[in-house]
């Protein structure tokens, strides 16, 4: 189980991949899809920040001073989304360890246990929904931006696409345990979507971006 005294945004990088790598159970694919999202939205982030300030943009200052607001804010949550990952799966985890000696002890381990794994779905469902944010946010860097930073879009929305189906695996793989029928349909058709325009986002920005450079 991962350590849940640490904090990963506040450790070094090398921290957070080696404990990736290792036997621990988190952080995994939910969490690093997080990490991933938030990387591409630092990127579109970048793209703004060397638009800004410059006369040759002057026409899009106002746009791109909005722009970097909403993907400072995407970063932040997803940032936060990393540690959230890690700490629902390590709950889940704590549910499946509580005894199951009495038929009280089995009642309370499978509530505990059911509530669980819907955490564990909500937190990268949220994982994928600000990622799909940031894919938004990418296209609109890449149409306006500075034109010299165009790749950074295009490397930022195949990070946060990343980020929307390593989330939506993790959606999935809790919806299968997870016997309340009418939350289940509801999630895994959120997730179609959330694929969906997030695959269409990144053609949509690998474009502009290929007939930019």
């Amino acid at each position: 189980m991962a350590d849940p005294a640490v904090v990963y945004i506040d450790e070094s990088l090398r921290t957070y991949i080696d404990d990736a790598a290792s036997a621990k159970p988190a952080p995994g694919g939910g969490s690093v899809s997080a990490c991933a999202g938030a990387l591409g939205a630092a990127l579109v982030g970048m793209v703004c920040n060397l638009t800004l300030g410059r006369e040759k943009y002057a026409a899009v200052e106002d746009q791109m001073q909005d722009l970097v607001g909403r993907t400072e804010a995407a970063r932040a949550r997803l940032q936060d989304l990393i540690q959230e990952d890690t700490t629902a799966y390590n709950g889940v985890l704590e549910a499946y360890r509580m005894p199951k000696g009495t038929e009280a002890e089995i009642a309370a381990r499978k509530a505990a246990v059911q509530a669980g794994l819907v955490v564990a779905a909500n937190v990268p469902l949220e994982i994928g929904r600000v990622a799909l944010e940031a894919c938004r946010l990418s296209r609109i860097a890449a149409d306006h931006g500075n034109p010299n930073a165009v790749t950074d879009a295009g490397v930022g929305v195949l990070l946060a696409e990343a980020a929307v189906v390593g989330a939506a695996l993790n959606v999935r793989i809790n919806l299968g345990s997870i016997e309340d029928a009418e939350y289940v349909t509801k999630t895994a058709a959120e997730v179609e979507t959330l694929l969906t325009q997030a695959a269409t986002l990144r053609a949509d920005v690998l474009a502009v971006t290929n007939a930019k450079i």
